[in-house]
C-alpha cells in the first residue's frame, strides 16, 4: 500500500475507506459522465461523523454531501474519500477548498484523479496545511472506478461485451431460436449489469430478430441505460419496444438515411465504413461526446467480434448454460480473423460464481496496462 504522506492511514481509517468504496459501489451506473465517489467523515477517536455519495452532474460531491450532513461536526475531522478531491470550479466549486473551509484536519483517498481539469485537489490541501495520504486501498478503489477511469484514461467509452452461450459456445439454435439458453437468475444478472452502464448496444440483427426493450425488467432497479440500436440502412419502425419512451434512445443510421416517424433528437447519424457497418471507434467517439462513459454491447455475433477485433473490449461477461448445441448452432462470436492459434484473443478469468443453474464467468482481454492519460 503505497501512500503520498508520512502519516500512514489507521485501522479507522482503513475501516471508513472500505464504507467508503462500498457507498460509491452502490451509485455506480447512476452518476452519469461523473464519477462515482464515496466520502466518510470519521472524527479524532474514529468514529463516524458523516457520510455522503456523490449522485451525478450538477449535484454537490461527495465530499460536500458528508459536510453538509456533519455540518459543525466537520471541523477537526479526517475526510476519507474513495477519489482525490476535485480542484475544478465547474458546476460546483472545488471539493479541495470545502475540505479546508471546513476545518478538515486531514484527508485520505484512494485513487488519484487522472483527469488534469480537476486534478491537484491533495496539493491544494496540502498547501492550507491538511494532512493528505494517498492512493490507500487504491487497488479497491481502481475497482470501484474501473469503468470511468478507463474512460477518462483511454478517452472512449468503457466497453463490456456481455453474451449468454451454452456449453460448447452456442447463442442459438439452428432455427435462430436463442430463448431461453440461460436460466431466470442468470437474466436478471444481465438486467443488473445494464443498470451499471450508461448504454447498452444492439446491431440491427438482434433488433430484427427479437425486437429487445433493453429496459431493466426482473425486478431490477437503477437508472435505465440509454439504449442504443444500429440501423445503417434504416427499417426500423417507431413502434419498436425500445422506443417506448420509457427510457432514453439512440437510433444509429447513415447520413441521408430516413426514418419514418422517429424524432431526429433520438438520431445518430454516423458514416459506415466499405463493408456497410459502424466503425466501432467511430461509435465510441461519438456515444462519448455524448457524455457516455460506459458501454454494454449485448448485440449478435458480428457486432461483438467488430468490437473484439479492434481491440475494443475491455471486460467480457458469460453466461454458460449447462446445454449443448452442436455444431447446427449459431456461434457466439463472429469472425475474428484468427487463422491459427497464436493468433487467439486471448482473456484471463477475473471471476466465476454460480448464477442459479449456469456459469457466470467474468473475463479481462490479455493486453497492455490502461495508460495514465488525459480525459
Amino acid at each position: 500500500m503505497r501512500s503520498t504522506s508520512d502519516t500512514p492511514p489507521a485501522p479507522a481509517e482503513l475501516d471508513a475507506m472500505r464504507r467508503a468504496l462500498r457507498l460509491a459501489a452502490s451509485t455506480v451506473g447512476s452518476t452519469g459522465s461523473n464519477p462515482a465517489v464515496g466520502c466518510v467523515l470519521v472524527d479524532t477517536s474514529g468514529a463516524i461523523v458523516a457520510t455522503g455519495v456523490h449522485h451525478g452532474p450538477g449535484t454537490p460531491h461527495a465530499e460536500v454531501n458528508a459536510l453538509r450532513q456533519a455540518g459543525e461536526r466537520a471541523r477537526g475531522a479526517t475526510a476519507v474519500v474513495t477519489l482525490e478531491p476535485c480542484d475544478h470550479q465547474g458546476r460546483t466549486g472545488p471539493c479541495s477548498r470545502a475540505l479546508v473551509e471546513a476545518g478538515i484536519r486531514r484527508v485520505v483517498y484512494a485513487v488519484p484523479d487522472p483527469n488534469p481539469v480537476a486534478a491537484g485537489g491533495a496539493r491544494t490541501l496540502r498547501k492550507a496545511g491538511v494532512d493528505v495520504t494517498g492512493r490507500v486501498l487504491e487497488q479497491e478503489g481502481e475497482a470501484v472506478l474501473e469503468m470511468w477511469l478507463t474512460s477518462v484514461r483511454l478517452g472512449r467509452p468503457f466497453v463490456t461485451w456481455k453474451f449468454a452461450t451454452t456449453l460448447d459456445g452456442r447463442s442459438a439454435a439452428a432455427d435462430g431460436s436463442s430463448r431461453w439458453i440461460t436460466c431466470p437468475d442468470s437474466r436478471a444478472d444481465a438486467h443488473r449489469l445494464r443498470a451499471r452502464h450508461d448504454a447498452v448496444l444492439v446491431g440491427s440483427g438482434t433488433w430484427r430478430a427479437d425486437d429487445p426493450h433493453l429496459g431493466l425488467r426482473h425486478g431490477v432497479e437503477g437508472t435505465p441505460p440509454l439504449r442504443v440500436v444500429l440501423a445503417a440502412r434504416g427499417g426500423i419502425r417507431p413502434d419498436a419496444r425500445l422506443l417506448d419512451g420509457t427510457a432514453p434512445a439512440l437510433v444509429v443510421t447513415e447520413p441521408g438515411v430516413p426514418l419514418p416517424g422517429i424524432d431526429e433528437d433520438t438520431t445518430l447519424r454516423l458514416k459506415t465504413d466499405a463493408l456497410g457497418r459502424f466503425p466501432p471507434a467511430s461509435l465510441l467517439n461519438a456515444l462519448g461526446e455524448r457524455g457516455i462513459r460506459s458501454v454494454l454491447v449485448e448485440g449478435g455475433p458480428t457486432l461483438a467480434a467488430s468490437f473484439l477485433r479492434e481491440g475494443l473490449v475491455d471486460r467480457v461477461v458469460a453466461h454458460i448454460a449447462p446445454m449443448l448445441l452442436g455444431a447446427e448452432g449459431r456461434s457466439a462470436v463472429g469472425a475474428l480473423g484468427v487463422d491459427a492459434i497464436g493468433a487467439a484473443h486471448r482473456l484471463r478469468i477475473t471471476d466465476t460464481a454460480r448464477s442459479g443453474d449456469d456459469l457466470r464467468v467474468e473475463l479481462r482481454p490479455v493486453r497492455h496496462l490502461h495508460p495514465e492519460g488525459a480525459r
